[in-house]
């Protein structure tokens, strides 16, 4: 089974920070680096907007009336 690729996502993004907070990165490096964690971060919070989202499909009741409750909870 292959791993999820939120999981994947955020595995690169702790790579990133890790190599960022490192002694030995030059500049041009370190600004790879910077524009490749905004990448997986833009697509790790993209796919968990698309969660959120069939989360909400699914809490729909046989009405039409959507069940929310917060996240942040």
């Amino acid at each position: 089974m292959s791993e999820d690729p939120l999981a994947t996502d955020l595995k690169r993004l702790e790579e990133i920070v890790q190599a960022l907070e490192g002694d030995e990165i030059d500049l041009d490096r370190a600004l790879a680096l910077f524009e490749e964690g905004v990448r997986y971060l833009k697509t790790a919070k993209d796919r968990l907007s698309e969660a959120e989202a069939r989360v909400e499909r699914v809490l729909e009741d046989a009405d039409g009336v959507l069940k929310l409750t917060s996240f942040d909870a």
